[in-house]
């Protein structure tokens, strides 16, 4: 039998040091609303996890608690093994280290597109004008709307927004990337341009969590999906493993209402 546990050990070992992001025995409460409830959930560097489940599940405040952009009220998050920061300027470069995408897709309005995706890394940075511009240019190429880099965000289609936000986070080279349903304010035939870009970044090995409601996205591109309702993760498992074979009873149910049309 010990020689079993010792393998197994063996095998978590290098796991351990690739640990990005640890979220261990995270509460929150809105008022009286229980949100999150001792939620343990570990990503590796390089791996994609998609969240998913009804709404009001706590998936999004999940996601947002990761950056701080919600405190929590119990429990810890480390990011690359340090613990998230409070305030200030240590939480300034955290979230630098930490790309979010939104929604609504958050861009400066009175801003041209390169100038969005210039700013934080002038800003926060430090990084030289030219050095920025020329970085910006290349991942607005990198996301197919090079040729819109000098219009604003209010002439460009939400897709097109959406893609130039996610190379607005990508400009601050991420550690990890956020997504909280990227592609729920936009039109149908919007939808595939942006997760085209996100599988793209799956593909080159960004670490990532992805809140949404696109299951194909989750089949094709997540190598986990964690399953949430009422603020609890209740199930997780590998993509094949989840659609084809859940657990739970809220997952199962959760799939028939999605899966069937």
């Amino acid at each position: 039998m010990s020689g079993v546990a010792v393998s197994k050990d063996n095998e978590d070992a290098p796991r351990a040091q690739e640990d990005l992001v640890v979220l261990s025995g995270v509460n929150k409460h809105f008022g009286a609303l229980h949100v999150l409830q001792d939620i343990d959930l570990t990503i590796g560097r390089g791996e994609v996890v998609v969240v998913i489940g009804p709404s009001g599940s706590g998936k999004s405040t999940l996601c947002r608690t990761i950056n701080r952009l919600e405190t929590i009220d119990a429990g810890t998050i480390t990011i690359d093994g340090k613990p998230l920061p409070a305030e200030g300027r240590e939480l300034a470069r955290l979230r630098s280290d930490v790309g979010m995408v939104f929604q609504s897709f958050n861009l400066f309005a009175h801003k041209t597109v390169l100038e969005n995706v210039m700013l934080g890394q002038v800003k926060v940075r430090r990084t030289a004008k030219g050095e920025a511009e020329a970085k910006a240019r290349a991942l607005l190429e990198r996301v197919g709307v090079a040729a819109q880099a000098d219009k604003y965000p209010a002439q460009l289609s939400g897709g097109q927004q959406q893609r130039v936000a996610i190379a607005r986070a990508l400009a601050m080279g991420p550690k990890v990337m956020l997504f909280d349903e990227p592609t729920s304010a936009l039109d149908p035939e919007m939808i595939n341009e942006v997760l085209e870009v996100m599988q793209q970044l799956a593909r080159e090995g960004m670490t990532m969590v992805v809140v949404t409601h696109e299951m194909g996205f989750a089949r094709s591109a997540a190598d986990r999906v964690v399953f949430m309702a009422d603020g609890r993760i209740v199930e997780q498992a590998t993509p094949e493993e989840f659609f084809s074979n859940p657990r739970s009873d809220r997952a199962k149910d959760f799939l028939s209402k999605i899966l069937h049309h």
